[in-house]
């Protein structure tokens, strides 16, 4: 056996072509497969850990269900099998006792074996982790926590082989924790909701359900106490929840910075089993295939899938269930959709634009403490194209606290030059001013107008005004806002938009969400979103500018807003 005879490498070799695989997976798959293949320097896929692993899957019964009494060798899908290798058998060339991934996330819908997924991880790591393991699962409730624990007790005690030795049981199975006493390793489950879950020290940790945690205070517990751990490991696992505002979408969409190339982790490992498409759940049968790889593999399960969209379809009160937890797709209490694909804006991507003699169109978007401040730059060229560039302000002295929160790398992002610290713990607004000022001289633009939102602006906008630049508000309402919104889409989606590298502005762009008013006006919804997207707003109210004096106006000036 080797890395591209495993079973994981020849289900990613089936599936990264297929339209049933989601975007996301496949370029998951495309990581792994290329270490798998040797392409990669800096890690290879451990052949002896692969073999081990299913060494260990052929001892262990499966306990019920379809396939009971089968070996778990024979009976795990294609998904897990991926999962388990490229988790645990993916290493350092130069150090192939240290492991590459530190975090696997995985978003699957119910009845895909979730549960089961966990418990037979847990198991392998009992197996193969140092002496003196310890292994913790969090979980919303004491429900939860007990399904985990007793999956994990129902595989060992169906697999005598791996349960007793010469008569002597190898696990000790407890109401509190199970212990593999040849190792003293232990697992131990824990209820949010009643367990204090500071001071633990993990080698690995599963997050459970984490769509139903009301924060993120149990990951951020787990990974505190694994500062000293060579092999460090977090399962963040769960479904979709009727919500955008939980940890788990906030893990989601790191997950997907990383994969579209904007944000660089190489420790972080995710399979998202969320459908491409999200707005035809009722007949196309690609959603459920999609969110669903379990049902490719398990004609019963389909089956079973088709019955429950037919009930979703004719009963209302399960439709929400439905599409949240058998199709991954946020259905209720959202009311949102991502703005722009990343993959779409990246096409427009340019390493330079020549300024130099255009007229160009401000937008401001101003903010205080947390929030960035962002001005966006855009010019129309003669073909009607629309260039752009953007600039972020944020606080020096909360640069720290903003990485950890949001995620993101400040201090890097300040080297490209798009990213400019001023102040303490606020923005100072005058070196944002004194850079508006500015533009003209260093890039020999002409500004035909800076647009602002009047929050926090008036002040800037009078100082702008008073140095020889017009200002005009753009109001921040939907029926304004839509125009522009739609048109910088359009820009981007028929490849008449370019601008400069910025990975901040992608990961701002990843962040947006659009919401629609009861006049179906589409816009950018700041609370909606998850994460900074000043720099699209301002790019927003650059266009709308361009839009009133260049696309509408032929630079016949700007319209006023009554309202």
């Amino acid at each position: 056996m080797t890395p591209t005879t495993s079973k994981a490498y020849l289900f990613c070799k089936s599936c990264i072509r297929k339209k049933t695989t989601p975007k996301y997976v496949k370029a998951q798959m495309r990581v792994y497969m290329q270490i798998a293949e040797g392409k990669d320097k800096k890690y290879k896929v451990s052949a002896a850990k692969i073999k081990q692993i299913e060494d260990i899957l052929k001892l262990l019964i499966m306990p019920r269900g379809l396939k009971a009494g089968q070996t778990l060798y024979d009976t795990t899908c294609g998904y897990q099998w991926f999962f388990y290798t490229a988790i645990l058998c993916v290493v350092y060339r130069d150090n192939p006792k240290k492991r590459r991934f530190e975090t696997g996330l995985l978003e699957i819908c119910r009845k895909n074996f979730k549960t089961f997924t966990i418990a037979t991880l847990f198991i392998l790591l009992f197996i193969t982790e140092p002496q003196f393991s310890q292994f913790y699962s969090v979980a919303p409730d004491g429900s939860l926590s007990r399904e985990i624990r007793e999956a994990i007790a129902q595989i060992i005690r169906s697999s005598p082989l791996i349960y007793e030795y010469k008569g002597k049981k190898r696990f000790k199975i407890l109401r509190d924790y199970i212990l593999f006493e040849p190792l003293n390793s232990k697992y131990t489950p824990l209820n949010y909701s009643t367990s204090r879950l500071d001071g633990k020290l993990p080698n690995v940790f599963c997050a459970d359900e984490v769509g139903a945690l009301p924060n993120s205070y149990a990951i951020e517990a787990m990974r505190s106490g694994q500062l000293n751990i060579l092999n460090k490991l977090g399962f963040i696992i769960s479904t979709k929840y009727p919500t955008l505002n939980n940890p788990f979408e906030d893990e989601v969409e790191y997950c997907k910075k990383v994969l579209d190339g904007v944000v660089k982790d190489e420790a972080v490992f995710a399979l998202l089993y969320e459908p491409d498409n999200i707005k035809d759940w009722q007949t196309d049968d690609l959603i459920l295939q999609q969110s669903n790889p379990v049902a490719l593999e398990i004609p019963e399960i389909w089956q079973d899938l088709l019955k429950k969209r037919s009930k979703a379809i004719a009963q209302e009160s399960a439709r929400e269930n439905f599409v949240t937890k058998h199709c991954n797709i946020i259905y209720s209490g959202s009311g949102t959709e991502t703005y722009i694909d990343v993959a779409a804006l990246q096409e427009c991507k340019v390493a330079n634009i020549d300024w130099q003699g255009r007229v160009v169109y401000l937008g401001l978007d101003l903010s205080q403490t947390n929030d960035n401040t962002s001005v966006s730059m855009i010019a129309v060229d003669d073909d009607d194209k629309i260039l752009a560039d953007s600039w972020a302000f944020i606080p020096e002295g909360r640069i720290d606290e903003k990485q950890a929160s949001e995620r993101v790398n400040y201090r890097e992002l300040l080297k490209t030059g798009k990213v400019i610290a001023c102040g303490d713990k606020v923005i100072d607004y005058k070196v944002v001013e004194d850079f508006i000022l500015s533009l003209e001289d260093k890039l020999g633009v002409t500004i035909q107008a800076v647009g602002y939102d009047r929050y926090n602006a008036m002040s800037t906008a009078q100082k702008l005004e008073d140095n020889g630049l017009t200002t005009i508000e753009v109001k921040q309402h939907s029926s304004v806002l839509h125009p522009p919104t739609k048109l910088l889409l359009e820009k981007v989606l028929n490849g008449e938009f370019e601008y400069m590298s910025n990975p901040l502005y992608e990961i701002n762009y990843l962040n947006a969400r659009c919401t629609f008013d009861t006049n179906k006006n589409r816009y950018v919804n700041k609370k909606k979103s998850k994460g900074k997207v000043d720099m699209v707003v301002s790019t927003i109210i650059a266009v709308y500018l361009a839009e009133q004096d260049y696309f509408l106006n032929d630079g016949g000036g700007f319209t006023i807003q009554v309202f």
